[in-house]
């Protein structure tokens, strides 16, 4: 996978984040999701690296970026501080200003990057996400019973750790593979991945503190965001699964709507994994919305 990428290990504020790059052109970011690695995009980033510098890196609690130790409020796991990493990773690069393309826990990352820091963001794309906001204001038993992870990873410590990390393989399995595709939609060398960082040491940690940072500190920031009228300002795209949990629960594009100046939308024709189930069309979506000036 990544065949001609060169990796890069970048000290952050309070991390180390883990992220390889290939290809020329306009810097795109890419940020992945939960239980998963930069690997998620390994079906699509050497095409776009044929007319993009891509960069795709692993969250601080994931993959082979670093674990700090979480803190009381779980500020150290808030999206605020995940999406500064960021930031600070593309200026080491060279790129103070550059493309966002993120999925599920890193479209989150993503969403925070482009209200905190807007003047860095030239074009943002969200793979299968409402806002987080409008998701727990608008949890029902449907919502509830499929995105289970969610309300088992913010129970108090160490219960939900000591639970992953008596069987890490088993836990991914069962996130990712209860989805509309299952198992069958990863590549095995990918879902490898994603089982050898989930064993990690203190990844149990880390991923319980993003959830419980997502579930107030985050929250908090949101709220604050919109009772101050703060919206995105850049173009922003966002593409969700057809058989996805998001699609059957939430109106998304008018979510997002409320929430941005310029919004478009696509629907495709798969579940939550979009850039592994659907490659094609996520491709296909980058490409034009990316690598157009008719959203400027």
């Amino acid at each position: 996978m990544f065949e001609g990428f060169i990796a890069h290990d970048v000290q952050v504020d309070g991390a180390t984040i883990h992220a390889l790059v290939g290809g020329h052109g306009p810097a795109l970011l890419l940020l992945h999701g939960h239980p998963q690695t930069h690997a998620m995009w390994h079906r699509v980033a050497e095409g776009l690296s044929m007319r993009f510098t891509v960069v795709v890196a692993d969250l601080r609690g994931y993959g082979d970026s670093s674990r700090p130790v979480p803190d009381p409020q779980n500020m150290a796991y808030s999206k605020r501080t995940m999406a500064r990493d960021m930031v600070q990773l593309m200026a080491h690069l060279g790129y103070a200003r550059f493309l966002l393309g993120a999925h599920d826990r890193g479209a989150r990352v993503a969403h925070r990057l482009a209200l905190d820091h807007p003047e860095c963001v030239e074009k943002l794309m969200l793979l299968d996400i409402a806002p987080t906001l409008d998701m727990y204001a608008g949890t029902d038993e449907d919502f509830a019973r499929s995105y289970w992870h969610w309300f088992f990873l913010i129970q108090p410590a160490p219960l939900p750790e000591r639970l992953i990390e008596a069987d890490p393989r088993a836990y991914v399995r069962e996130v990712m593979g209860r989805r509309h595709a299952g198992l069958a939609a990863f590549a095995p060398a990918a879902m490898a991945e994603y089982e050898r960082c989930i064993a990690l040491p203190g990844t149990a940690t880390a991923i319980c503190s993003d959830y419980r940072a997502s579930a107030g500190i985050d929250l908090e920031h949101d709220r604050d965001d919109r009772e101050a009228g703060v919206k995105l300002t850049m173009p922003l795209r966002v593409m969700w699964g057809a058989e996805g949990v998001v699609h059957r629960c939430f109106d998304v594009l008018e979510l997002w709507e409320a929430q941005a100046e310029n919004v478009s939308g696509a629907l495709a024709p798969c579940g939550h994994y979009l850039a592994e189930e659907d490659p094609t069309s996520v491709l296909a979506q980058m490409h034009d919305f990316f690598g157009s000036e008719k959203n400027d």
